[in-house]
């Protein structure tokens, strides 16, 4: 375990070497033993009470649509309105509980979670469709973010220490960050660990207790979190687990007086609902519901004459088919000059070609989408793109018993294609070309989305300037725009790719907290 004292500075934890064989072989029997518990039924924690609901949520492995990974209790209204009562009142003993003391229940789970790695990152493997080294990072980044918001929590109740007020004399001033109340936690299927983890874990070591309702995609690897933190000892009633469907329990509880917070990540369309409808105030209600976003993307990678071509082109394919495209943050577009377009989209056929599609658990490079509805929209989408561009790889299902898509890339493709402009979320690339590189970082600026972007250059003007003028959140000089570590590069879009909040940086926290500042004369 590493040492978790305030004053040592935060380390992320490291990935897993899978060429090493005792690594190889610890993930096999990690997914082994995953398999042997499947069709398992799980419950929802609604404080101390373990409910189980004849309406079910059914996971189902997309890698082999023939296995059921679990069965997961359904919460309605009733349950939902009922887990709002307990957190309101387990609030009142929660708040009050200091800083360092919430932060160790992190830091717990953060340990337990180290010692059973490969577990969490199998069921992932097998519910999400993940392969090791995907799983493996969402893995060490939910580890990150127990620790890094763990520390963070205990920075903040030392601010007056830290960064004291302005003094005058005749008295004592102090600012305080207290939490904000009962707040809905609804992440995302596709990181379905680390985002899961990072938003509830924010919340609750700010000193609020929460009702999460995970993906209903991936309800199983949410509830071994919950069961976690459990068994780390955190009391009953500060996260309740209440998976239900987004227009029934979401919906619900978005709108109700008692909801002070709504955390999101997921998709432009449902997160402008969230925040339509938390807009509205709601009888009884005495505060402005606060919002916290992360929505889609339509990220781009730009290159210039100028760079290394084999690094831009192998940082454009990892950012496309990584987990087949479905991060918030991949690269569906690519701005290349016109100098060496035929260069670099030769390179990316040749790496695209090379992605293999099967099986997770067997560790392919390119594994399913998550589900049906999934699959069915990125297979429209590449038929559109028959029409908007020419097909370079790809664009077809693949064979196996999921949902199993080729790598896809096309090229010479317009910016104002719904192939330039929409998020796919699938293993699908378009490629335009650009007559020098000012008019690339114009094309890639053209879209409502801003979440990440990379320019591939060797000139430093160009790259200054770069930096000044492509809009969004988490920009990249030379290297892939996936991959964003806890810490290192806080993560968070502009526009409508959400509230542009920082995960994993240090200003995260106080969206979760209020300032209070108190003055006392002497």
């Amino acid at each position: 375990m590493r040492n978790v004292a305030t004053n040592n500075p935060f380390v992320n934890e490291p990935f897993t070497d899978y060429s090493l064989e005792e690594n190889k072989k610890a993930m096999e029997a990690a997914i082994a033993k995953t398999k042997s518990e499947l069709g398992r039924h799980y419950q929802l924690h609604i404080g101390a009470e373990k409910v189980t609901t004849e309406a079910q949520i059914i996971s189902v492995n997309p890698g082999n649509t023939n296995e059921i990974v679990g069965y997961v209790s359904k919460a309605d209204r009733s349950l939902a309105e009922k887990a709002m009562q307990t957190a309101l009142e387990t609030f009142e003993t929660w708040k009050k509980m200091p800083a360092r003391e919430r932060a160790d229940y992190l830091f717990k789970a953060a340990a337990l979670m180290r010692a059973r790695k490969h577990e969490f990152s199998a069921l992932m493997i097998v519910e999400a469709g993940k392969n090791y080294a995907e799983a493996d990072a969402d893995t060490a980044e939910a580890i990150d973010f127990l620790e890094f918001y763990g520390r963070e929590m205990i920075r903040l109740s030392r601010i007056n220490e830290t960064q004291p007020l302005v003094s005058i004399t005749g008295e004592d001033n102090h600012l305080t960050y207290i939490p904000l109340g009962v707040g809905v936690i609804i992440p995302p299927w596709n990181f379905p660990l680390a985002i899961c983890v990072g938003m509830t874990s924010a919340a609750v070591v700010s000193g609020n207790t929460v009702l999460l309702k995970p993906a209903s995609t991936t309800p199983v690897i949410a509830h071994k979190f919950v069961s976690l933190l459990e068994e780390a000892g955190l009391p009953p009633g500060v996260i309740n687990f209440i998976p239900g469907s987004g227009a029934e329990v979401g919906d619900y509880l978005t709108t109700h007086p008692k909801t002070r917070f709504i955390s999101f990540t997921g998709s432009k369309e449902v997160g402008l609902r969230i925040n339509k409808l938390a807009a509205e105030t709601a009888p009884g209600q005495i505060w402005i519901k606060r919002v916290i976003a992360e929505m889609g993307g339509k990220d781009g990678i730009v290159v210039d004459e100028t760079a290394n071509l084999d690094a831009a082109a192998a940082a454009i394919v990892a950012s496309a088919f990584g987990f087949q495209g479905q991060k918030c943050s991949a690269c569906s577009r690519a701005y290349i000059v016109e100098s060496v377009y035929d260069q670099v989209v030769g390179k990316i056929e040749v790496l695209t070609r090379a992605l293999a599609v099967g099986l997770p658990e067997q560790n392919y490079p390119a594994g399913p989408v998550i589900d049906k509805a999934s699959y069915d929209k990125v297979l429209e989408y590449i038929e559109i793109g028959k029409s908007e561009g020419k097909l370079l790889a790809g664009g077809a299902a693949a064979e196996g018993n999921g949902y199993y898509i080729q790598p896809t890339v096309f090229i010479d493709v317009d910016n104002k294609t719904r192939l330039m402009q929409e998020e796919i979320f699938g293993p699908v690339l378009a490629i335009g070309r650009a007559k020098d590189w000012r008019e690339a970082i114009e094309l890639y600026n053209d879209t409502e989305f801003g979440l990440t972007g990379s320019f591939f250059s060797t000139d430093d003007d160009r790259i200054a300037e770069a930096l000044e003028t492509m809009h969004c959140g988490n920009l990249y000089v030379n290297r892939k725009c996936t991959g964003a570590l806890v810490g290192v590069h806080p993560f968070g879009g502009f526009n409508m790719s959400g509230t542009d909040s920082k995960a994993g940086g240090y200003d995260y926290l106080l969206l979760f907290t209020q300032a209070k500042a108190a003055s006392r004369k002497k």
